[in-house]
């Protein structure tokens, strides 16, 4: 069992940025795919950002590449996202996800790939 612990979230003005991290228990994170995904009110989970176990793979939705950058340090048992240039949109509830079977490619896109979830952390960009 993998327990996820996001942080980081807050209130930023758009343009700014924010750093959101992701804890892992157990010994095994660095087999993990870890993602990250978004909710806002009243719309569907979307993924943002995909890292994979090696970290030689990652991925992100469109509306956030050149802005967000996805990363981990398997030493420390976390992934990251750094968050730049942020916009109004960006608001929602972001969720860190671990995916344990070594999957590979877009299917890491995909929210039912993943077997463990954060309790998410609030983002909130201020125009």
């Amino acid at each position: 069992q993998v327990q996820l612990v996001e942080s980081g979230g807050g209130l930023v003005q758009a343009g700014g940025s924010l750093r959101l991290s992701c804890a892992a228990s157990g010994p095994t994170f660095s087999r993990y795919a870890m993602g990250w995904f978004r909710q806002a009110p009243g719309k569907e989970r979307e993924f943002v950002a995909t890292i994979g176990w090696s970290a030689a793979y990652t991925d992100y939705a469109d509306s956030v590449k050149g802005r967000f950058t996805i990363s981990r340090d398997n030493a420390k048992n976390t992934v990251y996202l750094q968050m730049n240039s942020l916009k109004p949109e960006d608001k929602a509830v972001y969720y860190c996800a671990a995916e344990a079977t070594f999957s590979w490619g877009p299917v890491l896109r995909t929210s039912s790939e993943y077997d463990y979830w954060g309790q998410g952390t609030q983002v909130t960009v201020s125009s």
